[in-house]
């Protein structure tokens, strides 16, 4: 052997630990275990981990948060169970342990298994096949009841068929619904059942309990004995949270037996109801009817009166005096609307004429007169005082002004202002202005 085929066959630990894991696991597969619980601890990552044990022997466990949420008790040290596991190595310490997936109660769970087994095998036959489940009547002549005759669920059942149909025949099978010996009555209590044909339908069950309590309708031969009947069967078995192997044959599963009693049974006041409203329906068409024919009946008299030659002639008067009417009507509004005009007319000639004019203007005219004089009275005021002011100016370079200080002026008879001796000659007449007159003098 070369030392490389030697050094492929040394294990580390790690890898020794990781393949017993892998083979424990590979080849065991799932297994069932009682056994009862011992060193129980919950940390706070919410992981399960304890020990079974029997009188000679025990084994590691552990059960992690979520498989340990769908217990349906809490677990507690000494308690007996039935767990379902894979085999499995915890590979840092090389423990050997199981790795639980679901947990029950020892005896519960010993059901369990039983149940779940039976309703493989029965499945697997086609038990439960929905072809072969038989309809139940719509209208049924009798019902029979398969239960204890002291138990809840007969009242219930009975309590229900009196309050929705008391007419309805009822037929009691009384049996033993728990015990050893209950499964074999409730399947004899089916086979009489069938044999006498009394029936339309038969509803089989009882009150709730716990899983051991209604065990006898998982029974195999209860199972096989409801697929068997020729009457079609109503399972209501406990309350609705619980299931039973007679629930999966049935043809029909009732949640509880009062509910299994209503839908065997025809509720009477539904009856009347409808029975009032089909009433109502038919008086509601009977009279639609009459209104129609009266309708039509009333349309064609109608016809008749309006074919008459009488009818014609009304009509046509009728539409005389309409059109008279509408002609005095169309008259009227015209003549009133020309009377309108004709008033707008003379109030616009009334407005525009001179009679009514000659107030306003009269007054316009004094009003005009007085603004007239009082702009004369203004504008002679005006001029007075602009001819005081040019007198007043005049006044000051007046030539008389300076007349009356001593001078005098002189001129030729030409009335040339004599300013030079050298303007005059031997006989010319001269005139002088003084302040207070004028004199006349001839040159010498």
């Amino acid at each position: 052997m070369s030392m490389n085929s030697a050094n492929n066959n040394i294990y580390t630990v790690s890898r020794l630990n990781a393949e017993v894991r892998l083979l424990l696991e590979n080849e065991m597969g799932i297994v069932w275990l009682v056994g009862e619980i011992s060193n129980l601890t919950v940390p706070v990552s919410g992981h399960w981990y304890f020990t079974l044990k029997d009188s000679r022997a025990q084994v590691k466990c552990a059960m992690f948060k979520g498989n340990n949420r769908r217990v349906t008790f809490k677990p507690a040290n000494g308690n007996q169970v039935l767990v379902r596991a894979r085999l499995s190595l915890y590979e840092p310490r090389g423990d050997y342990q199981i790795i639980v997936e679901s947990m029950q109660p020892e005896g519960d769970g010993l059901l369990q298994q039983q149940f779940d087994k039976l309703k493989m095998n029965l499945a697997a036959e086609g038990l439960f096949a929905a072809d072969l489940k038989r309809p139940l009547p719509e209208q049924p002549r009798r019902v029979g009841i398969i239960t204890s005759k002291t138990g809840a669920a007969l009242h219930d059942i009975l309590h229900v068929l009196k309050r929705r149909d008391p007419s309805l025949p009822v037929v009691i099978y009384p049996t033993q619904v728990q015990g050893k010996d209950a499964a074999i009555q409730i399947a004899q209590a089916i086979g009489r059942a069938n044999s006498r044909d009394e029936c339309d339908v038969l509803i089989v069950g009882r009150g709730g309990g716990s899983l051991e309590d209604l065990w006898c309708f998982n029974e195999e031969i209860v199972a096989r004995t409801i697929a068997a009947s020729t009457i079609p069967i109503v399972s209501a078995v406990g309350h609705e949270v619980d299931v039973t192997i007679a629930d999966f044959v049935a043809d029909v599963r009732a949640p509880t037996p009062s509910a299994a009693a209503e839908l065997v049974s025809r509720d009477t006041s539904l009856r009347t109801q409808q029975y009032s409203q089909r009433t109502d329906r038919l008086a509601h068409s009977v009279s639609t009817h009459l209104a129609r024919s009266r309708t039509a009946l009333t349309r064609l008299q109608h016809r008749l009166a309006m074919q008459h030659p009488q009818a014609r002639l009304q009509q046509q008067a009728q539409q005389f005096d309409e059109l008279e009417r509408r002609l005095y009507q169309s008259m009227r509004q015209t003549l009133q609307t020309e009377a309108q005009r004709l008033d707008r007319s003379a109030q616009r000639l009334e407005r525009y004429s001179p009679a009514s004019q000659i107030p306003q203007l009269s007054i316009q005219l004094r009003y005009t007169e007085q603004r007239l004089v009082d702009g004369m009275k203004q504008l002679m005021s005006q001029q007075r005082h602009a001819l005081a002011l040019q007198m007043e100016t005049l006044d000051a370079v007046s030539p008389l002004a300076t007349l009356a200080r001593g001078y005098s002026i002189t001129r030729n008879d030409k009335g040339n202002v004599l300013k030079n001796v050298a303007d005059t000659s031997k006989g010319d007449v001269i005139t002088t202005t003084l302040a207070d007159g004028e004199v006349q003098s001839t040159i010498l």
